[in-house]
């Protein structure tokens, strides 16, 4: 056998997202591409904006000698000193420059959190319906990951949290605004959750981090202000990226924040910093560390999104959908009609609209539609909607 049982079964359960987006792939090569109506993959269509550009070819054009060698595993110390401020305005606690390590996006820092938190068969609690890679990274650090539920609008429901904690509880990881469903939690509730988690921890003697995954932090609606997870909780690391906000998902780059209350503050930043460079990734890539330090400010044109928004709410709501509206991100998780979301998938590939089923994100019955294409392509998929849904 080439590969170890655990890739195998990897394998096996891997991401339904891929698995439609390569469906969709082959499926555009035979009939083409302007035929196919692809809501598969969260992959911002939007160009970054303007002042990326300028900032890229600044640093492109920055001829100094040393400006792509190594550096801290932290990152550039320029870099973590931008984020650090930024931090601290939109948050309103006191970050330093220390509690910031840049990181290859989103996911290294999911990774590299979980690697300093984790013991074998620790827990890590993550809410459905969820990101499906939080299982993986999770067990790539010998976590066991405990799915809860959340209520029927995909809000956080504290007694089936209350009733999964156990001593080995670790970490709980949020998705706010969520993958997949758009959804934004309550400053009230984020800070009854903190509640919940300070008494566990109290109990058991050992801390249980919060782990806030943030990339669509910017990406909301209706003029709504994301409450700060800084405020819920002492015990919490954030998790984010500019994949999203900046529309540069392929250059990889995050960053992982430490709380200024967390407990174990200096010995948390130590552990980030060393597993940044022994799972591999050494530092994050210099040169967009030198350009986005420039840009924590900008984001898109986010009126993009919400016109994409309000037309898909009107295309679903016509063929009679039901869904919530999302808050933030720019995600869709209806319910499957009649309950199964395969058989939904399979009519819907017939009219050749590619959604991934929500047994993917560990909620079966419903099905995720991703809105960052062009809005032709969201009309011209309508009728389809409509006879799919029966």
């Amino acid at each position: 056998m080439p590969v170890s049982q655990r890739i195998k079964h990897a394998l096996e359960n891997a991401s339904w997202i891929r698995r439609m987006f390569e469906e969709g792939t082959e499926l555009k090569a035979k009939i083409g591409a302007d035929q196919v109506f692809d809501f598969t993959l969260g992959n911002p269509d939007l160009e970054p904006p303007e002042e990326f550009k300028k900032e890229l070819l600044a640093a492109v054009q920055d001829l100094r000698p040393g400006l792509h060698s190594y550096m801290a595993n932290s990152g550039l110390l320029p870099a973590r000193q931008a984020v650090a401020h930024h931090l601290s305005r939109v948050h309103h606690l006191d970050f330093k420059t220390d509690d910031v390590i840049l990181t290859c996006g989103a996911a290294g820092a999911l990774n590299v959190i979980l690697r300093v938190l984790l013991d074998p068969g620790d827990e890590v609690v993550v809410f459905a319906p969820f990101f499906p890679e939080y299982l993986f990274y999770a067990d790539n650090h010998g976590g066991v990951a405990k799915v809860v539920e959340t209520d029927e609008h995909f809000q956080l429901d504290l007694n089936r949290l209350e009733q999964a904690l156990t001593p080995r509880t670790r970490a709980v990881i949020i998705n706010s605004p969520n993958n997949p469903t758009g959804q934004v939690y309550e400053a009230e509730a984020l800070k009854e959750l903190g509640r919940f988690l300070t008494h566990h921890s109290g109990r058991h003697g050992r801390p249980v981090y919060l782990v806030a995954d943030e990339p669509y932090r910017r990406l909301v609606y209706d003029g709504l202000e994301l409450p700060s997870i800084f405020a819920a909780y002492p015990n919490t690391l954030l998790a984010t990226s500019f994949s999203k906000d900046l529309s540069i998902p392929g250059e990889r780059l995050g960053y992982a924040a430490v709380s200024p209350r967390a407990s174990g503050r200096g010995e948390l930043v130590s552990g980030l910093v060393l597993a940044n460079r022994i799972l591999g990734f050494i530092n994050a890539p210099a040169l967009m560390q030198r350009v986005v330090s420039h840009l924590l400010e900008v984001s898109v044109d986010m009126g993009y999104y919400a016109r994409r928004r309000d037309l898909f709410s009107e295309v679903l709501e016509q063929a009679g959908y039901d869904f919530v509206k999302p808050r933030g991100a720019f995600y869709f998780f209806p319910r499957a009609p009649g309950g199964d979301d395969l058989a939904l998938v399979s009519r819907l590939k017939e009219e050749n609209i590619l959604v991934v089923p929500g047994r993917g994100f560990g909620r079966a019955g419903y099905f995720r539609l991703a809105f960052c294409v062009p809005e032709e392509v969201i009309r011209r998929a309508a009728p389809g909607f409509a006879r799919a849904r029966g």
